[in-house]
C-alpha cells in the first residue's frame, strides 16, 4: 500500500467534502444545534487538517464524493467527462497531432469539435475544466480561511501553502487554456457575488507572486510523495517563465533556468527504464516531481489514466484512443523503449481515415495497470498508476530549450549531457532500445519540440508546447485531421485560446468572451 497524503487519508479527506462546500455563511458563527457541522467540528487535530487537505490534491483526480461515479462535485455535466485531469487532458491532447478520439457521440457530440479545433463556447468539456477549476479555487479559498487562525503550528502552515499552491496550479491551467478568468480567492468571503474578470496578465501576476512567495515554507524535495514541495513549486515557476511570452509578451528564460537548477538540484534522479514511470507502481519512480495519485481499491474515478489504460484502441480495451501519424513518424527508431503503440499486429493501420473507425491509427500502450514486475494491480478495472504532471525529464528539456532560447545560469554542455541522459536510460541501454546519444549539432529547437513530444506524449503537455513554438495554429505545422481535414489545414490564431464558457458568461455578467468566439 502507498504511504501517501492521497492513500492514506483520502477517504476522511472526501467525507470533509461536504462541510466544505456547504460552508459559505459567516464563519464567525457558531450553530447552536450541535449536529451541525462547521469547522470548528470537523476541525479538531493535526489529521484532520490533512484529511482536509487530501481533497484538495483530490479535486484534481477524482471526482465526487464516491467512487467511481454517483455524487459528483460539478453538477450538469458528465462526471467523467468533467474530471479536472480528464477535462485537461482532452484539452490538451485531442487538439493536437498527439491523441484521436472514436466516438462522436459523447460530450453531448461536441468531442470532435477538440480534433478539429472546431469547438465553441457551448462545448462540454471546455465548459467542465471552467468549472473544475473555480471548484478548486472555491475549496482551497474555504480551506485556507478554515486554517488562517492555526498558522503557528508548523504542520497546519504547510497545509495552508500547499494549498495555495493548489490553487494556483489550478488558476495556471486556466490561465493557460482560457488566457482571462473569473478570480476569487480567500480573502473573498462566500454569498451573492459575481467574480471578477482577471486578464492573462494579471493572473501571471498573481501565480508568480503566490509561488515566489510560498516555496521557501514549502516542505523539501521528495518530503512525502504525492505532497507538493518546493521542487513541485520551482517546476510551476519554471513553466510559467517558460511561456511568459505567450502569456506577457516578455521572454524570462533565465528566470525559468534558475528555477530549473533548483528542481534538479532537488534530488530526483532519472527512472533507469523510461516504462518504469507509468506502470501501477510508479510511484516508486525517482523522477517524478509532483503526481495525481490513484489507487484502485480506494479511490476510483473514469479519470484521463483510466481512460488511456482501458480505452486504449488495440490492447483489448473499448477503442477509444489512438494516436496519428504525425505523432509516430517523429520517432526514427520505431523500436526504441519509448514508442508503445499498438500496430499492425495489432489489428490497428497508421493512417486514420475515418475519426470514427477504432482500428486507424495506432494505439497507445504508455500508461498501464501492472508493475514493474509484471504483477496486476489490486483491481482490474481501476488503476493503481498514478498520473505523472511533473518530471525530472520535462525539467532537462525545458532546461535545454531555455538555454537554446538565450537565457542565461546555463549551459549547451550541460544541456546537451542532460537530455542525452534522458535518451540513455541505463535499463533501457541495457535492453538495447534506449534512443541513444545525439550530437551538439542536433540539439536545435526543432529537435526540443520533437524530443517533447518523444518523451512526454499523452502527459498532456502538447499543446502548450505548440503554441510555445509557434506551430499550433496557422499551417506552419499540419497534422491529420488538423482544422477539420484529412490532411490536416490552418486554424485561426484564436484557436490559441479556448472560449470563455456560454454558461459562465449567462451566470457571470462580469465575464467578457475572448476575441474570435
Amino acid at each position: 500500500m502507498k504511504n501517501i497524503i492521497n492513500k492514506s487519508t483520502l477517504l476522511s479527506g472526501l467525507a470533509l467534502m461536504t462541510f466544505m462546500v456547504a460552508c459559505i455563511g459567516d464563519l464567525d458563527v457558531t450553530p447552536l444545534d450541535s449536529t451541525i457541522t462547521t469547522s470548528a467540528t470537523v476541525y479538531t487535530d493535526t489529521q484532520s487538517y490533512k484529511a482536509g487537505l487530501a481533497k484538495l490534491y483530490a479535486a484534481f483526480a477524482l471526482t465526487g464524493q464516491q467512487g467511481p461515479a454517483g455524487a459528483g462535485d460539478v453538477a450538469g455535466v458528465d462526471e467523467g467527462f468533467s474530471c479536472f485531469i480528464r477535462s485537461l487532458w482532452n484539452m490538451q491532447e485531442l487538439t493536437t497531432d498527439e491523441a484521436v478520439w472514436t466516438y462522436p457521440n459523447d460530450a453531448n457530440g461536441t468531442i470532435f469539435n477538440l480534433h478539429y479545433n472546431t469547438w465553441t463556447p457551448a462545448d462540454i468539456i471546455p465548459t467542465a475544466l471552467f468549472a473544475r477549476i473555480m471548484n478548486v479555487a472555491a475549496l482551497t479559498n474555504e480551506y485556507m480561511r478554515a486554517t488562517a487562525s492555526k498558522l503557528a503550528d508548523p504542520d497546519i502552515l504547510k497545509f495552508h501553502t500547499e494549498a495555495r499552491f493548489l490553487r494556483a496550479l489550478a488558476y495556471y491551467y486556466g490561465m493557460d487554456l482560457f488566457g482571462k478568468m473569473p478570480f476569487v480567492t480567500e480573502k473573498d468571503l462566500p454569498g451573492a457575488y459575481f467574480p471578477p474578470e482577471v486578464s492573462r496578465a494579471a493572473l501571471f501576476e498573481f501565480i508568480e507572486t503566490e509561488l515566489k512567495e510560498i516555496k521557501p515554507i514549502m516542505g523539501e524535495p521528495r518530503f512525502e510523495y504525492g505532497r507538493a514541495d518546493k521542487a513541485a513549486c520551482a517546476m510551476l515557476l519554471a513553466k510559467l517563465y517558460m511561456n511568459a511570452e505567450v502569456y506577457i509578451g516578455t521572454a524570462k528564460y533565465t528566470e525559468a533556468i534558475t528555477q530549473l537548477n533548483e528542481v534538479i538540484a532537488g534530488g530526483y534522479t532519472l527512472a533507469p527504464a523510461y516504462l518504469n514511470n507509468f506502470l501501477a507502481d510508479n510511484h516508486t519512480s525517482p523522477e517524478i516531481i509532483f503526481a495525481q495519485l490513484f489507487d484502485g481499491t480506494r479511490s476510483q474515478a473514469y479519470d484521463a489514466l483510466n481512460v488511456m489504460i482501458y480505452g486504449n484502441a488495440g490492447n483489448g480495451g473499448w477503442s477509444g484512443l489512438r494516436t496519428t501519424s504525425a505523432f509516430v513518424n517523429k520517432f526514427t527508431n520505431p523500436n526504441e523503449a519509448r514508442a508503445l503503440f499498438a500496430k499492425e499486429d495489432k489489428g490497428q493501420t497508421l493512417e486514420i481515415l475515418a475519426m470514427n473507425n477504432s482500428t486507424q491509427g495506432y494505439g497507445v500502450f504508455k500508461f498501464r495497470n501492472v508493475t514493474s514486475a509484471g504483477a496486476p494491480g489490486s483491481n482490474p478495472s481501476f488503476q493503481d498508476t498514478d498520473y505523472p504532471m511533473f518530471r525530472l525529464a520535462d525539467a532537462y528539456l525545458l532546461y535545454a530549450e531555455a538555454v537554446l532560447r538565450g537565457g542565461s545560469g546555463g549551459d549547451l554542455t550541460t544541456a546537451l549531457n542532460r537530455v542525452n541522459a534522458i535518451r540513455t536510460r541505463t535499463a533501457d541501454v541495457v535492453a538495447g532500445n534506449a534512443p541513444g546519444a545525439i550530437t551538439a549539432g542536433q540539439l536545435t529547437l526543432d529537435f526540443i519540440l520533437d524530443e517533447r513530444a518523444r518523451e512526454l506524449y499523452w502527459e498532456g503537455h502538447r499543446r502548450t508546447d505548440l503554441i510555445r513554438f509557434g506551430k499550433y495554429t496557422g499551417a506552419t505545422y499540419l497534422w491529420p485531421w488538423k482544422g477539420g481535414e484529412a490532411a490536416g489545414t490552418s486554424i485561426g490564431a484564436h484557436r490559441a485560446l479556448f472560449p470563455i464558457p456560454a454558461a459562465d458568461r449567462a451566470s457571470n455578467p462580469n465575464l467578457t468572451q475572448n476575441t474570435g468566439y
